[in-house]
């Protein structure tokens, strides 16, 4: 699927910093995601952990069934701004949020039988209740980002299996991948299968959990639909549920900067007016390099400058890029596919303005949907 950004045909009129959402490319990836899901029998369901842009859950709601949440205040997002389902999962409920949370979830997911002991009487009738399962099986690339990996936290495995406390659960839930592809997935439901196959006749859905990459160029989507299918008629139309994060907003927006500065210390430096540890975390989590238009790696282009954030961290650095010709104060700067991950993570560390969020829209006019200040710092502090 080739997407073609827009972007630069309003870059005058970005006050950075901003997060712009392309609509026509937000579009496309949830054409893809309808299309699986009615070749495939599956419900897809957007993950708000990944993305949460309430000025477009319009258009996510033409396309998608629902919401997976992680807890009370997700779920309370997806019921003010979605009209779809609303899947819930946490590692653990607090009693003090356990009614509401219940509430508004259509599905409700325990991630121990603890919990499930312990809420499944005011749970059972009023939702449709079911387990996180852990397969042990994930190829996950980074260690951070493994459901599966050594020690985890999130879900019961076969070891810890109780079969004689699944009266009042409906459904099973495992999440092992990570922006990764069918041939993984296929690999997961193996081990899921070995593992908890015995159960799945009694369910009536299974949840396949997020991570799948479906909206990249090279993801095969052919295969991940015969999965599906195999697996649906295997258990007689069981439904299948996916939360897809990533794949929802992959490539669908930039975060736009501004040169501040430039300073010389033994190589140019350029400081914007956005920060890697507030406004993109994850290029220091994972750690990747975030792609910027137009800019190379170092020794590919002319003029070498690192990137630096606005914060007193010393590590708040984007990289070191290579462009074609030498950077100016007041210059703009594209960071690419910063719509999915950020919005949601970001902080407002050392009092750094939060960007703007806002939408470029099909028909060619850019809207701001969402601006914030210091309100934001103050009310956090």
């Amino acid at each position: 699927m080739v997407k073609i950004s827009k972007i630069e045909t309003i870059i005058k009129q970005i006050h950075t910093p901003a997060y712009v959402c392309e609509e026509a490319l937000l579009e496309a990836n949830l054409k893809l995601l309808k299309e699986v899901s009615e070749r495939s029998g599956a419900t897809v369901l957007l993950a708000l952990k990944g993305f949460a842009f309430k000025a477009l859950a319009p258009l996510v709601d033409t396309y998608l069934s629902g919401c997976t949440c992680s807890g009370l205040h997700e779920a309370k997002f997806a019921k003010e701004y979605f009209k779809g389902t609303i899947h819930t999962y946490s590692p653990a409920y607090k009693e003090e949020d356990i009614d509401e949370v219940i509430a508004l979830s259509d599905h409700l997911i325990f991630n121990s039988f603890n919990q499930w002991e312990k809420y499944k009487a005011k749970a059972v009738g009023k939702t449709s209740c079911g387990l996180r399962l852990n397969p042990e099986v994930s190829s996950s690339p980074v260690d951070l980002y493994n459901p599966c990996g050594l020690y985890s936290r999130l879900g019961i495995t076969k070891e810890n299996m109780q079969n004689d406390k699944l009266e009042g659960i409906e459904g099973l839930h495992f999440h092992a991948l990570c922006e990764q592809d069918a041939s993984a997935l296929e690999a997961v439901l193996e081990g899921f299968e070995a593992r908890f196959g015995d159960l799945i006749p009694q369910m009536k859905w299974v949840n396949f959990g997020g991570g799948h990459h479906i909206t990249r160029e090279d993801y095969d989507v052919e295969k991940l639909i015969r999965l599906i299918k195999d697996f649906r008629a295997k258990y007689n139309s069981i439904n299948v549920y996916l939360e897809p994060g990533e794949a929802v907003g992959w490539q669908t927006g930039p975060l736009v900067a501004s040169v501040l500065d430039i300073v010389h210390n033994g190589i140019d430096i350029a400081i914007l007016d956005i920060s890697a540890e507030a406004h993109m975390p994850d290029t220091l989590a994972m750690p990747y390099r975030a792609a910027i238009r137009r800019a190379g790696e170092v020794g590919e282009k002319p003029y070498l400058y690192r990137l630096g954030g606005p914060t007193c961290l010393a590590g708040d650095i984007m990289g070191d890029y290579s462009f074609d010709a030498p950077l100016k104060i007041g210059d703009k700067l594209i960071f690419e596919d910063m719509i999915h991950y950020t919005i949601v993570k970001n902080t407002t560390f050392n009092g750094v303005k939060l960007p703007d969020l806002a939408v470029l829209h099909k028909d060619g006019r850019y809207e701001v949907t969402s601006q914030f200040g210091y309100d934001e710092y103050k009310r956090r502090n």
